[in-house]
């Protein structure tokens, strides 16, 4: 029998989202404000209704520890973004969500951005 502690995880803990899914899955693109680097990664629309909503994009921040959830937001300009936490209302805010929204349109045109 191995030893649990021997084996490997095939995705190392930098490669995770803050959901807990594959940091590849819906990978959009990162940027880096000071020490914290942003992530945005594209969910996909609401499966349970129908039509299907806009898309939902997730916001993750790693600033040394882990990734974690800082916001989501959706496609539609009307739906307001949901903050979590601390960075409601934080000054970074607008600055974060201008540049998340300019990954996700250039996912729409099938280009992917990487570190801006």
């Amino acid at each position: 029998m191995a030893d649990a502690t021997t084996l490997a995880d095939p995705e190392p803990q930098r490669n995770r989202r803050s959901d807990g899914a594959s940091g590849l899955v819906g990978y959009l693109g990162d940027f880096t404000r000071g020490p914290a680097v942003f992530t945005v990664y594209d969910l996909g629309p609401e499966t349970g209704v129908y039509p299907a909503g806009p898309n939902r994009y997730l916001i993750d921040c790693e600033d040394g520890a882990r990734p974690y959830e800082i916001c989501r937001f959706t496609g539609d300009l009307e739906d307001p973004p949901v903050w979590r936490g601390a960075w409601n209302d934080d000054p970074w805010c607008p600055w974060i969500l201008a540049k998340a929204r300019k990954l996700a349109a250039g996912s729409k045109s099938g280009s992917r951005s990487g570190s801006t």
